[in-house]
């Protein structure tokens, strides 16, 4: 057996090493934007970290405060799905935090943004 076909002790061998690839015939269809629409995305605003240790994850407990790497007021970073893609300002919106957007990446001076 050579050492491509020989398979690592207690590992199952994986069949589609073995498949051939072969291409994708087109079908005509294409996507359009407002196809991509209705997709749920996962957007996250990133207010900063605090590096701990294991002990002091441990000995956290209700009103331990966490030094965050950012000042008051600095931009948060934005995220779509783990990529960043915006930094904005951290709003306070009756008893809820918000983001006010002030920064697009790749987008240029674009008032009001978007796809339309």
């Amino acid at each position: 057996m050579s050492p491509a076909q020989s398979t690592p002790r207690n590992e199952s061998p994986d069949p589609a090493r073995d498949e051939e690839l072969v291409p994708v015939q087109a079908t005509g269809e294409s996507l359009d934007i407002n196809d991509l629409r209705p997709v749920k995305l996962n957007v996250s605003a990133d207010l900063g970290t605090c590096p701990l240790l294991v002990r002091e994850v441990l000995e956290l407990k209700r009103g331990s405060v966490l030094p965050l790497n950012k000042l008051a007021g600095e931009m948060a970073d934005i995220s779509v799905n783990g990529i960043p893609m915006a930094r904005g300002e951290v709003v306070v919106l009756g008893d809820s935090l918000s983001i006010r957007i002030a920064e697009i990446f790749g987008a240029g001076e674009k008032e009001g943004g978007g796809y339309e």
